[in-house]
């Protein structure tokens, strides 16, 4: 078996992804797990000391847990599938990811080096930083006009549209524009990892505006 590919769930210390937000990728040079906004984790087979199965709730919360040694991811890495953890870390097995000693290609080796030393969080921390001010900073004028009088529904108002707005704006620029990627995601991150959570958000961004802008003011 050559690589598998899962689609299940996934819990990165205390943040928690329910299926079918996360991928397992593994196959003899590396094991991936993609967790949407969570996290995107990669690790060479030198990098895990075991794989075990893990059981939160029988058949509803169940998985494999991944032991192992980057000093960047948490110590908690958990897939979580509706399959056997055991019939799953068998498949893990059969790639060779396990057991391979071998030094993995250079190129290879590049890219896990330096997803690894930039953390598992796929968004640059100044990114994020400057996302949050401008989404409180546009809330912040809707607050304002309540406590002034202005208008009775808070914090609903032409800032709380304007926020939404701005979060759609920036998903879509995310999945369309290359230059606004390298400017967001950390390197070595790749924005298959998070569409579904962007196309979730613009699906949330576009429901909350609507009703914003029937709500009676």
């Amino acid at each position: 078996m050559e690589e598998i590919r899962e689609t299940g769930g996934a819990r990165i210390g205390m943040a928690n992804a329910t299926w079918p937000m996360a991928t397992l990728i593994v196959n003899r040079q590396t094991l991936q797990l993609k967790a949407s906004i969570i996290g995107d984790l990669v690790f060479r087979p030198s990098d895990i000391t075991s794989i075990e199965p893990y059981t939160l709730i029988p058949v509803l919360g169940q998985g494999i847990k991944i032991n192992h040694t980057v000093p960047g991811y948490n110590a908690k890495v958990i897939f979580w599938t509706f399959g056997s953890p055991e019939t799953l870390i068998r498949k893990i097995e059969q790639t060779g990811f396990l057991v391979n000693a071998n030094p993995i290609p250079a190129d290879v080796a590049v890219k896990v080096v330096t997803a690894q030393t930039g953390g598992s969080f796929p968004v640059k921390k100044s990114a994020a930083i400057a996302v949050l001010l401008i989404w409180n900073i546009l809330f912040l004028y809707d607050i304002i006009r309540f406590f002034n009088g202005e208008h009775k529904r808070f914090p609903l108002g032409i800032g709380a549209q304007l926020a939404l707005a701005f979060v759609f704006l920036i998903s879509l620029l995310l999945l369309i524009s290359v230059p606004v990627r390298n400017l967001i995601l950390k390197p070595g991150m790749e924005i298959n990892g998070i569409k579904s959570f962007l196309f979730l958000l613009m699906l949330i961004t576009v429901i909350m505006f609507t009703a914003i802008s029937i709500f009676p003011k």
